[in-house]
């Protein structure tokens, strides 16, 4: 023993053995977060995307708003911005840190990824988009956060930049750069978030769109979005964005694709 120690005297921590317990905690605490996001990984990426049986298949268009007013409930899928309950995810959070290899935003991508490559699961998530009320009356449990699918576009439009998926110049470029920027589709009132989406979205489809059916279908959409806004309930409005997001991937390719 030393003889502060034989006297009982209490020995002050140095410097450099402080640095020491640091350096340890921010290891114990790296090490810790990858345990977590591996877990994430295991779980989520081998779980199927969806849990409803392969025969589902749109219904028509004569009934899906009274489908909606039948079967709409307030629902989370719209307005929670965490994603894959990652502490600190979601588009505005000051750790998402899109476009880096260190954040949440990275995190999240890995999962994303490996959720969506499965084509059977792309599939079926491009037809609950295009077909949202449907697919909320039927499996109302099964619907995909749409935090998560602004993520999934993220990512498409990301990977379009290479193979000119993402429409060019005058495509969805401007759209990830503004939906990355965490404002204008990040209002408080979600309402206002979700037609500013629809309004961006719509207007660059003329740059993916296959045939002049589906272009037509999406200018339909953009035009009526406005008569709902002052006239109709917000679920019809977040419906909507769900169909134009689906949209836009499915003439993207992104069904064969993936990420």
């Amino acid at each position: 023993l030393s003889i502060s120690e034989r006297h009982g005297v209490k020995k002050t921590p140095t410097v450099s053995s402080i640095k020491v317990h640091q350096k340890y905690n921010h290891v114990m605490i790296g090490s810790i977060k990858e345990i977590i996001l591996s877990f994430l990984l295991l779980v989520l990426g081998r779980t199927s995307a969806f849990h409803f049986p392969s025969s589902w298949l749109p219904t028509t268009s004569s009934h899906r708003w009274h489908l909606l007013q039948m079967t709409y409930y307030p629902s989370p899928t719209e307005t929670e911005k965490e994603i894959y309950n990652i502490p600190n995810s979601g588009w505005k959070s000051k750790q998402w840190n899109w476009g880096s290899a260190r954040g949440t935003g990275h995190d999240a991508a890995m999962i994303c990824r490996r959720r969506w490559d499965n084509r059977e699961d792309r599939q079926k998530l491009v037809q609950s988009l295009l077909d949202p009320v449907e697919f909320k009356a039927s499996y109302p449990d099964s619907e995909v956060p749409f935090e998560e699918v602004k993520l999934i576009l993220g990512l498409a439009w990301q990977r379009g930049r290479w193979d000119g998926s993402d429409g060019g110049p005058e495509g969805y470029g401007e759209v990830l750069t503004i939906m990355a920027d965490a404002r204008r589709y990040e209002d408080e009132d979600e309402v206002i978030s979700a037609l500013n989406f629809i309004e961006d979205v719509s207007k660059r489809f003329a740059t993916i769109s296959r045939n002049a059916e589906e272009l037509k279908r999406m200018k339909c959409i953009a035009t009526e979005i406005q008569g709902r806004h002052h006239h109709g309930g917000k679920e019809e409005i977040f419906m909507d964005r769900r169909e134009v997001a689906g949209m836009v991937l499915d003439a993207m390719g992104f069904i064969d694709s993936g990420l």
